[in-house]
């Protein structure tokens, strides 16, 4: 049984300290999260950039309560599982944003599956990125309507043929549909239509859009504004899907008006991880992917009229705060089987206290399969941050220093303070090997596993977004690499099986797939895009799949494989 660490009994004594905020819940509220991807704490008009048009986010800040030091991971999906379960992403499987590293473990209960359980309705609209097959899927993951891109981005390899920011193809309950519009215009009209005229039933709408993240594409009239004004070509395409989202918040925030739910609706903004520019900073350091703060300090808005004023608090809040608070907003008691690491938050928004007893946020992010110890990490606290920010894409040199820094005094992280106050890095440091050893102890770090043939999902698809690899990474269409799948086959089949390639081939050759002791092999002619194995059994377990494409000595793997159950 998981044991929680002495600082992790600390913050779930102050979740039980705030039980009150759970008992006097008066009517259910209505709950809509919005985040938005690679979107920084710089940038909205709000927070001083003097380019960006923002104005209805402008609005809903100065009617909410902001929190002015809210911390998230550097990078997407590891946000995302926090975000969901209010646990630390490395205790849910999540570790990095791709190939197979951002499935969630389906055993982790989310904030949709405890919120619907208590008779809310559900729904998802945009990216999720915590698995694209059974059962790590939306539907299998607490939400009963959804309409999500695959993978981490529309257009990665995990996205059907064709799917584009424009016309998009999107799953629909599971199901591929291709829709009219612009992404994040049918995320937030899907929402509203779903929302309805409201009722008597309450509803969690998560709306997580995967603007602005790249390939920056948005409708030229968002776009030429800023081009006009001097900015760079990416520049004016990030600003301009800003401006875009920023008119679907408004949009929202009007048809919850016009039905009269604004006052009683806990409404979220917030971002996923830090910006992919420097455009405009607010003197912060670094960008997405940094655990310097403009990396994992992102902006955080909450409106509830009915009992929220509006104020800046500058204590420190987090994503794995998110579930916890949102269950006491929702009057929900937390299973109490269920272990999470953040703490609600409830108390501090209304005024109830005005600060928070001590404690550190710890995070780390980096490329490959697992952990390891003080690479790209960060302890963060109220005032001082210890970070060793080297090596998010490559290990770290042995002797890579840690660095001290005083977020009060210089939010900027430019004086370093470690050699002047080393009693406070070691303390530091100790916290941050206690909670490594403790998140790493979770579960581990083995892959997490989707199901071939089960009743839920007959027909998979396996892309490149979520292989296996040995020695490399590699996951673009010019990448000739080779990987493979951990699943478990929940049927002998038999299946049906179609390998893609990521390219015409260029000389005729040989296609084999590979599953325990079945194996198959068809031969390729030269410009095949595709080869079909029919009725290939499966044995049922836990496995590796393989696919692969010979051509003379030039071993690659396939672009992404369908494998149906008859």
């Amino acid at each position: 049984m998981w044991k929680p660490a002495p600082y992790i009994v600390l913050l779930a004594g102050l979740l039980a300290s705030c039980g009150d905020s759970v008992e006097h819940a008066a009517g259910r509220p209505n709950i809509v999260l919005i985040m938005t991807d690679d979107q920084g704490w710089s940038q909205l008009g709000s927070h001083g950039d003097p380019v960006l048009q923002t104005p209805n986010l402008d609005t809903l800040a100065g009617e909410s309560v902001e929190m002015t030091r809210f911390y998230v991971s550097p990078v997407c999906a590891p946000t995302r599982a926090a975000l969901m379960t209010g646990r630390y992403n490395y205790r849910t499987g999540v570790v990095d944003t791709y190939l197979g590293r951002a499935m969630m473990d389906p055993a982790e209960v989310t904030i949709a599956e405890m919120l619907g359980e208590a008779g809310y309705r559900t729904g998802i609209f945009g990216k999720w990125h915590l698995g694209d097959n059974h059962p790590q899927r939306t539907v299998d993951q607490g939400f009963q309507e959804s309409v999500v891109h695959k993978g981490g981005g529309i257009g990665q390899p995990s996205d059907p043929e064709g799917t584009d920011y424009f016309n998009p193809i999107l799953m629909h309950n599971g199901v591929e549909r291709q829709y009219e519009g612009y992404c994040t215009d049918i995320y937030f009209d899907e929402a509203i239509s779903w929302i309805g005229e409201g009722g008597e039933t309450p509803f969690f709408a998560y709306i997580p859009t995967n603007a602005p993240h790249s390939p920056y594409l948005v409708p030229d009239s968002y776009r030429e504004p800023y081009a006009r004004q001097g900015l760079s070509d990416k520049d004016a395409r990030i600003y301009g899907m800003i401006t875009n989202i920023d008119e679907n918040v408004g949009k929202l925030a009007h048809h919850l008006d016009s039905i009269g739910l604004s006052g009683n609706t806990v409404f979220i903004f917030m971002t996923d991880n830090g910006p992919t520019t420097r455009l405009y900073h607010a003197g912060l350091r670094a960008q997405k992917g940094s655990v310097y703060d403009n990396g994992i300090r992102v902006p955080f808005l909450v409106r509830w009229s009915d009992r929220l004023a509006p104020a800046k608090i500058d204590q420190m809040g987090a994503h794995i705060d998110i579930t916890p608070t949102l269950l006491a907003a929702a009057g929900v008691a937390k299973p109490p089987e269920i272990e999470v690491d953040g703490i609600n938050l409830l108390p501090l928004w209304e005024g109830e206290v005005t600060s928070l007893p001590e404690r550190t946020y710890f995070v780390q992010a980096h490329r490959g399969n697992a952990p390891e110890r003080y690479r790209a990490f960060a302890a963060v606290e109220q005032r001082y941050k210890l970070v060793q920010a080297l090596s998010f894409s490559r290990p770290a040199p042995p002797d890579a220093p840690v660095e001290l820094y005083d977020l009060i005094e210089d939010p900027g992280e430019a004086t370093d303070l470690a050699a002047e106050l080393p009693d406070v890095v070691q303390r530091l440091k100790a916290g941050y090997e206690e909670w490594l050893a403790d998140v790493s102890a979770s579960r581990g770090f083995d892959a997490v596993r989707f199901a071939l043939g089960s009743d839920a999902q007959p027909h998979v698809t396996l892309t490149r977004q979520d292989w296996r690899m040995v020695t490399q990474d590699g996951w673009g269409r010019n990448d000739r690499v080779l990987g493979h799948w951990e699943v478990t086959s929940m049927s002998e089949g038999p299946y049906d099986i179609e390998v893609r390639f990521a390219k015409p081939a260029p000389a005729s050759g040989a296609a084999s797939i590979a599953f325990g002791d079945a194996t198959e092999t068809a031969a390729v002619a030269e410009g095949a895009t595709q080869v079909r194995f029919e009725g290939v059994a499966l044995r049922p377990g836990d496995g590796t799949f393989e696919a692969r494409l010979e051509i003379g000595s030039e071993v690659t793997g396939p672009w992404q494989v369908d494998v149906s159950r008859r």
